[in-house]
């Protein structure tokens, strides 16, 4: 029992700090994942939208400071039944995504590890058992190290995730997992290969026949039915191949530019998700990121999810003279985790990205 437990104490601390580490490198990300879970349509907690990244920021980082507790085997009573307390509520959070289809990736191991709903749960599963053997054997759960030794090995872990998280947010992740990463083409991220898997999709038609209702499931054909239609629903039997960016647009009133701007050989791209929720600093900025790349020979645009309205006050309160092109507003999240982002593509290559607080250091060469 000695061994087991020694290598659960190894494998949930082990893990703890990585899956903490990825998403502190990316905790604007996270919380778009918790803003997510707590929309209408999953866990309906509106009134914690205003806190979604303080509440990520210090849900990772009790993340990782639990599992360097565990290792060094710092206040081991604590540390197992925060653990414990942590585990059932993401795999109840993991259950309830996976049975109801709610949230396709739980977000566990940021951008770097897509699960989906039923894997991670599986893996929080495998993650309680462990934990639970090792709440009913603490004994076996030694220090490593003297108290006096213990307190400054946590006092800087916790000051050094502190400071990497406000380094992220106050720039970009350290490490992009995205496929819009630097150095990525946009068109051949969303290149679909012509023996790619195809989706497997059930239709299941409904038909009242002599009173009551009757169900036919076809591929996607109308069957041929003798009685009143009603209606039909899509069920999707095998996911097919999605390409690495398949929401990816550049569009005005409809009508899709993506294509003709991904030909520029010079384009500096400002994204605004939501103009409502932009910070105003960094908006600031945009007006002389704007001289400088015309400057430059570089041909600049805007890319927002907001409406015609927003957008003509927004460019008549800073003096923006370039045009704004519709994409949508999750795309525009993974892009640039910055609200302004600003990035640089040469032919559909990004060649450099940027926070606003970092406009400065953009490469336009």
């Amino acid at each position: 029992m000695k061994y087991l437990v020694g290598f659960s104490r190894v494998f949930v601390g082990v893990l703890f700090i990585i899956s903490g580490l990825i998403k502190l490198n990316d905790p604007v990300g996270f919380s778009f994942k918790l803003e997510e879970y707590f929309s209408p349509s999953v866990l309906d907690l509106n009134f914690l939208m205003p806190y979604a990244l303080l509440l990520a920021v210090v849900l990772v980082i009790l993340e990782v400071l639990l599992g360097v507790f565990l290792l060094i085997g710092y206040r081991k009573k604590i540390t197992v039944f925060s653990l414990l307390a942590m585990i059932l509520f993401f795999t109840f959070l993991t259950f309830y995504s996976a049975y109801y289809n709610k949230v396709t990736d739980c977000g566990c191991f940021g951008d770097a590890l897509k699960l989906t709903p039923w894997q991670s749960f599986y893996k929080d599963v495998v993650l309680l058992v462990l934990i639970f053997l090792l709440s009913f054997n603490m004994r076996f759960i030694t220090p490593l190290f003297s108290k006096l030794n213990a307190v400054l090995i946590s006092l800087f872990s916790f000051l050094g995730c502190l400071i990497f998280a406000y380094y992220v947010l106050m720039h970009l992740p350290y490490k992009d997992f995205r496929p819009y990463k630097i150095g990525a083409n946009i068109l051949e991220n969303m290149i679909i290969p012509e023996d790619a898997p195809k989706a497997v999709i059930n239709y299941n038609w409904k038909f009242k026949v002599a009173g009551s209702e009757k169900v036919v499931t076809t591929k996607g054909s109308y069957p041929k039915v003798d009685g009143e239609f009603v209606g039909v629903d899509t069920e999707v039997v095998k996911e097919g191949y999605e390409p690495p960016i398949h929401d990816f647009t550049m569009e005005i009133d409809g009508e899709d530019f993506t294509s003709s701007l991904m030909e520029e050989p010079k384009l500096c791209v400002v994204t605004l998700y939501d103009i409502d929720k932009a910070e105003s600093e960094g908006l600031e900025k945009i007006n002389a990121l704007s001289d400088f790349a015309l400057a430059s020979g570089y041909k600049i645009i805007g890319l927002t999810a907001s409406g015609s309205n927003q957008i003509e006050v927004l460019k008549s309160k800073y003096n923006l003279n370039f045009q704004f092109y519709f994409c949508d507003e999750t795309a525009l999240k993974t892009i640039i985790r910055s609200n302004p982002g600003i990035f640089v593509l040469n032919n559909g290559t990004i060649k450099d990205k940027a926070h606003w607080n970092d406009i400065e250091q953009l490469d336009f060469n």
